[in-house]
């Protein structure tokens, strides 16, 4: 606050106005970036989570319909008849054409119970498998395949390293194979999902994430142990530091090896928030712009309000140093409290300028006086004994003179109050006046607007009559019809005789509706009748309404003149009650110097003296006081 003190009312005006809207906009602000943060990370974890449960139902229903396909390849009679009788030419094609068909296998194999790659659907895999039973016949998902059982855990492990038969990641879908026959055993059916081609089934979603501009969104599939079985990572590309992720858990049974996997979408902090960033710096520009613009519109306030305080002072600071009372407070004719203080401040001129003229006057009849006052010295000393014969008649005179100046002096204080009491009742009724005035130019308003309303009600009246006549037209003509209706069906005879009611029933109708529309008619020409007096009623109060309004006009500048009179009454007024006083002290003086003359008949020379310096220090006076009063122009 002291520093605030240094500062002009304009600088404070402007300033407190721009806390105040930064307090009014900072819990705003605050509170709705909270807002929108969270409805953004809720909006990001809810596309990540939907992404993650489609990543995880499009894996589970590919495994499942590759385990399907499997299955349904180890039932083909081509593959049993070759395991069964040894001739593999046919099947080798068979494997192949299945092969061709589902790319996303990396190969498939026909072994038998020993271990014996027999059938293949590539010719390289023959080679891969040649002289390595024993290792075929010792791997787990072989094992399990003779089980017909599909292992989890092998199918998973086997995701996480290089097949050496296959030089790449796959996943062993190994089932047996059965005799029609009898339903032993005859061989096992391999079939190789090629891991790598996860690529194209999740590439889908990389592709929307991508169109959303999140080029750092990544898919992961990790195993029961939290081990890495898929990334749709660049390898090589670092992590980022910050990242949002949702994750959704294979708890479904329709794929067995997928039993425990976690599904994972993860996305850079930084680049999901980057439109939340983006609009909280335009937010922040606008705010700033904002700001900028109430601190310019707090300024122009300031400058309005101020300006007028501004005009005053320097006008009080022209009349202090120079002492002009003819300045004119020209601050415009405002309604608030500057123009108040304005308009008091005028008032406060005005009767300062009353005062220095009534001064100055006062002191050019005090030097007058003062002369006089010498001349009388002067001349009673030459006719002092001229002045003893006649000095006890002059005191009568005297006394008598200062009855009447002081009845004067009342009478005319009795006249300065009746002058205020007339220009307060003047006012007033000048108020009431206008207020009568406004009163009146209301009610001719109101009665023009009244007229428009009953015009436009008279003209929706007319509508309603002429839509009457229009449904009496049209009851006559159903009238004429249902007639014609009636005359067909007696025509008609037997068969005529429904469609004769139905007539009847039509004229009847039509007949009401021509009464409705006659009553209708009716009550719209008294309408019509009542609507008409208003308006005579309404032009007629508004005729009188303008000779009010005449009459209350010229009652007000009758007023105003009135006033304007009491007014310079006034002045008179007070001008006579400022003689009159100094005429009862000059009166009372020369009534004391009379009854000292009286009493000290023998000092006259002694006292004439005395009253001789007493006039020169009554000049002096004079004289000070006319070199004060001549400071200020009026």
């Amino acid at each position: 606050m002291h520093l605030l003190s240094g500062l002009k009312l304009r600088g404070r005006l402007t300033l407190w106005v721009c806390l105040l809207l930064v307090a009014a906009l900072a819990p705003v602000l605050a509170t709705g970036i909270y807002i929108i943060r969270r409805t953004v990370e809720l909006q990001v974890q809810g596309v990540l989570q939907v992404e993650t449960e489609g990543l995880r139902d499009l894996i589970e229903s590919s495994l499942q319909e590759r385990e399907t396909n499997a299955r349904a390849w180890t039932e083909d009679a081509i593959l049993r008849g070759a395991l069964l009788f040894g001739t593999y030419a046919k099947s080798d094609a068979v494997l192949a054409t299945l092969n061709d068909r589902h790319a996303s296998f990396a190969g498939l194999v026909l072994f038998t119970v020993d271990g014996q790659a027999v059938s293949v659907s590539r010719p390289a895999l023959r080679d891969a498998f040649a002289g390595h039973e024993r290792d075929v016949l010792a791997a787990p998902w072989f094992q399990a395949a003779l089980k017909d059982t599909l292992d989890p855990a092998i199918l998973t492990s086997a995701l996480t390293r290089t097949d050496p038969y296959f030089a790449r990641p796959v996943m062993p879908l190994a089932l047996p194979v059965l005799s029609p026959v009898s339903g032993a055993r005859v061989g096992v059916l391999l079939a190789a999902y090629d891991w790598g081609q996860l690529r194209q089934v999740v590439e889908g979603a990389l592709q929307r994430s991508h169109d959303r501009g999140q080029s750092s969104f990544t898919l992961d599939i990790l195993g029961p142990e939290g081990s890495r079985l898929y990334s749709s990572r660049t390898p090589g590309v670092p992590p980022p530091s910050q990242v949002v992720q949702a994750q959704a858990l294979n708890a479904t049974t329709r794929f067995a090896a997928g039993q425990g996997w976690r599904f994972a979408a993860e996305v850079d902090a930084d680049e999901a928030f980057l439109p939340l960033r983006r609009f909280l710096q335009i937010s922040l520009l606008a705010v700033a712009a904002f700001l900028g613009l109430a601190a310019w519109a707090a300024w122009a306030l300031a400058r309005t309000v101020t300006r007028p305080i501004t005009t005053l002072s320097s006008l009080v600071s022209r009349v202090v140093r120079d002492g002009d009372l003819t300045q004119q407070v020209t601050v415009g004719h405002t309604q608030d409290e500057v123009g108040e203080l304005a308009a008091s401040f005028a008032r406060m001129m005005d009767h300062l300028r009353e005062s220095t003229t009534s001064l100055q006057q006062g002191t050019r009849v005090l030097g007058q006086m003062v002369a006089e006052l010498t001349t009388a010295t002067q001349q009673q000393e030459r006719n002092l004994l001229q002045q003893g014969t006649a000095l006890q008649e002059t005191q009568v005179t005297a006394q008598e003179i200062q009855q009447t100046s002081q009845l004067a002096a009342q009478r005319s204080q009795a006249v300065l109050g009746l002058v205020a009491k007339a220009r307060e009742a003047g006012s007033a009724g000048e108020t009431t006046l206008g207020a009568s005035l406004e009163g009146f130019e209301e009610l001719r308003d109101h009665g023009v607007r009244l007229a428009a309303g009953i015009s436009s009600l008279h003209e929706r009246t007319s509508q309603i009559a002429s839509i009457t006549q229009t449904v009496k037209d049209l009851a006559d003509q159903s009238n004429m019809l249902a007639l014609n209706a009636a005359i067909e069906a007696v025509r008609s005879g037997e068969h005529g005789q429904g469609f004769g009611v139905v007539a009847r029933e039509i004229r009847s109708l039509a007949d009401q509706s021509i009464n409705a529309t006659g009553r209708v008619r009716e009550v719209l020409d008294d309408i019509r009748g009542g609507i008409q007096a208003t308006v005579e009623l309404s032009e007629e109060g508004q005729r009188r309404s303008e000779a009010g309004l005449s009459q209350v006009r010229a009652t007000s500048e009758s007023l105003h003149a009135l006033t304007d009179i009491i007014t310079d009454n006034a002045s008179a007024a007070q001008q006579i009650a400022a003689a009159v006083i100094q005429q009862n002290a000059g009166i009372a003086q020369i009534f004391t110097a009379v009854t000292d003359l009286a009493r000290m008949m023998d000092e006259t020379l002694e006292a004439m003296q005395g009253t001789q310096r007493m006039t020169e220090s009554l000049r002096g006076v004079a004289e000070r006081m006319e070199t004060v009063a001549g400071v200020w122009r009026v």
